[in-house]
């Protein structure tokens, strides 16, 4: 005969309730659509089966609901997020953040079924137009949305895809602003600044070795000691670090991970110049005084770079004091080029990665071979190579005309 479990009370207990002598509460252990186990608790047996009618009357509903296109795109969203497998923690929290501060609550609401591309466009309109996003932002969101919508099309939940081709046009009549390198008077302009200047030039190691590297943000942020092989000269690019809100609800310490490069291009080893060589040296001999980088993430230690805080330096960090490091020295130099009656030198606006693509075009200047480019600097497609290169050689087909010209007469 088949044996029945049963509670304290004499009450047979159905196929997934169990009663928990140690804490003396009703447990009923199901698995969820994802299959993944999990389990619901009560302190007593009504309470218990009164939650286990609730749990699959509300999964039977939401497959229903999603099936009949009647989901909202909440639904759907949180549907999507759950099936969408081998996703790093820290995109998966970016996912969560964009899609809860600037859809949730207004357009997520809306039935999925109904939605048209002018929706889209409208949506679209209004965070750009009413929120002040810029174009980067919304295809970052529209990069939620169109996977999103592709899955109810693939589930026949809807026809098409409103999304489609949508963010092209945005592209399109939104052009970013281009992002120009230094050019080889404000490179040395600022390097000189920094080195000389009683504050800053503790700066002045990272900046080469940014200027001399052309390395992310992130990746100079990761790289440790052991990644630097001074015998060989070599930089070894591993691994990067990126800001990530989940840690606390997964019981990590901090805010960042250590993770590898999104792309096998991003693994890469840099040849180390004589100038970043140098800069390392000094990096090493000022820790050796003062103490090195005792940060540890994710079993990771000998981070080569600090923050005044003895942490991780990151682009935060880097940018502030590049903005403080740009107003200061055009102030100078406005005033000692008026006294030496020339033509200022001044520095633009510029953030860390500029500093990366400066680099990028100082090596295009020197470097005809693409595919050595592309190497260096871990772009996963050759086109972005390719754009750097001919503004790169724009711009010395320019110098070169502009001193042709003074050696030139047609007259």
């Amino acid at each position: 005969m088949a044996e029945y479990r049963k509670d304290p009370k004499g009450r047979v207990l159905r196929k997934g309730e169990n009663y928990r002598t140690k804490d003396h509460r009703y447990e009923y252990k199901y698995t969820d659509p994802l299959g993944k186990r999990k389990s619901i608790y009560a302190n007593d047996l009504a309470e218990l089966r009164k939650k286990e009618d609730d749990l699959k009357r509300d999964q039977l509903d939401g497959l229903k609901t999603y099936a009949e296109g009647n989901s909202t795109i909440n639904q759907a969203y949180d549907r999507y997020i759950k099936l969408k497998k081998n996703i790093r923690s820290t995109t998966r929290a970016n996912y969560d953040y964009l899609f809860d501060k600037y859809v949730r609550e207004t357009f997520g609401k809306k039935k999925l079924s109904s939605i048209v591309t002018s929706d889209i466009k409208m949506f679209y309109n209004h965070l750009m137009e009413e929120v002040g996003l810029q174009v980067a932002t919304i295809d970052s969101i529209h990069g939620i949305l169109h996977p999103l919508f592709d899955m109810a099309v693939q589930d026949d939940v809807i026809r098409r895809n409103p999304t489609d081709g949508v963010m092209k046009e945005y592209k399109k009549a939104n052009k970013p602003k281009k992002r120009l390198a230094l050019t080889r008077p404000q490179q040395k302009a600022f390097l000189e600044y920094v080195k000389d200047h009683k504050v800053y030039r503790k700066w002045h190691a990272v900046f080469v070795f940014m200027l001399g590297t052309g390395v992310r943000a992130g990746e100079l942020s990761a790289i440790t000691w052991d990644d630097c092989d001074f015998e060989a000269r070599v930089i070894h690019i591993r691994h990067n670090l990126v800001y990530d809100s989940l840690r606390k609800e997964q019981g990590k310490e901090g805010n960042y991970s250590v993770n590898n490069p999104k792309t096998s291009a991003g693994i890469r080893s840099i040849p180390m110049l004589d100038a970043v060589y140098d800069a390392l040296m000094e990096i090493r001999e000022d820790q050796k005084a003062n103490g090195f980088n005792k940060t540890i993430i994710d079993g990771y230690s000998g981070f080569v770079f600090k923050n005044k805080d003895g942490n991780c330096l990151i682009d935060q960090n880097i940018n502030k004091v590049i903005a403080r490091i740009v107003d200061d020295y055009n102030n100078m130099e406005e005033i000692e080029s008026a006294k030496q009656k020339r033509e200022p030198v001044l520095l633009p606006a510029f953030s860390c990665h500029i500093l990366r693509h400066t680099f990028c075009c100082r090596l295009c200047e020197v470097e005809k071979n693409l595919k050595i480019i592309q190497s260096v600097m871990g772009h996963e497609n050759i086109e972005t190579s390719l754009n750097i290169y001919a503004e790169a050689t724009d711009d010395m087909k320019k110098e070169s005309f502009d001193e042709l010209s003074n050696k030139f007469y047609l007259f």
